[in-house]
């Protein structure tokens, strides 16, 4: 009797952990399928402009010799960056925004590979937003020779193998009132990218305002517009791909 009682608790063990996981992994699966997606705003004019193609937003530029191609932050739609890329290509950069595994760049990392690989006539660039630039680091320290670049916005990197020690021009934008990365931790995670980053921070700007998509829980509301923010942004990351991709 006493072993019987003992497998039937070793089982109804073994089924209840199995339903606490499948329980946990539902509601992991619910909430990364809850997402940020584009607003409309005065401030902003989207073009019809972009191609899509396997997954991918591209904002091809006509004989663009250079392309950032921009992992999005968590949960936030690839659209959300619409109007940034829409800018960028305007400047003869060719921009790619991927929709990513689970809605999490962290999950796939190694996206960039699909476009990199296949359009050896374009220098890329690997740039994200939030979580989506923790992925783009990751990227260039495993790929330090497919990249001529990284641009984090309103993100950090990880510690790394390489990256941190290399050569690799880096351009980190951050925000001065970002509730999510926030200047202490920008700081803070410094060390992980090369001592010749480019730190530029956007006086009044927050870590939503990267894109397009409306207020973001914990992050603080900017001293300045959407379309002021994006404007640096562009403006900041034209004049910075002018000077590193020059110096090539």
């Amino acid at each position: 009797m006493k072993k019987i009682l003992t497998k039937k608790t070793v089982l109804l063990a073994f089924i209840t952990l199995s339903m606490l996981v499948i329980l946990i992994l539902s509601i992991f699966l619910i909430w990364t399928q809850i997402t940020y997606s584009a607003i409309d705003s005065e401030q902003i004019h989207i073009e019809e402009m972009e191609d899509i193609e396997d997954g991918w937003s591209i904002y091809r530029a006509e004989n663009a010799d250079k392309g950032i191609i921009l992992y999005p932050g968590a949960k936030v739609e690839p659209e959300a960056y619409a109007y940034l890329a829409q800018e960028l290509s305007k400047q003869d950069i060719t921009v790619a925004i991927p929709s990513v595994r689970l809605n999490l760049a962290i999950f796939d990392v190694s996206k960039a590979n699909e476009l990199i690989q296949n359009d050896t006539n374009i220098e890329w660039y690997i740039a994200g937003h939030s979580m989506g630039g923790a992925a783009a680091a990751m990227y260039a320290d495993r790929n330090l020779d497919q990249v001529n670049g990284l641009i984090l916005l309103g993100a950090y990197a990880a510690s790394n193998d390489v990256l941190s020690e290399s050569n690799l021009p880096v351009l980190s934008i951050s925000g001065e009132v970002d509730g999510l990365s926030t200047p202490e931790k920008i700081k803070e995670y410094s060390s992980n990218i090369p001592k010749t980053t480019t730190f530029i921070e956007i006086p009044g700007g927050n870590h939503a305002y990267f894109g397009v998509y409306g207020s973001q829980s914990g992050d603080n509301e900017a001293k300045i517009t959407v379309s002021e923010q994006q404007e640096i942004i562009i403006e900041t990351i034209v004049n910075w791909l002018d000077t590193v991709h020059s110096s090539h």
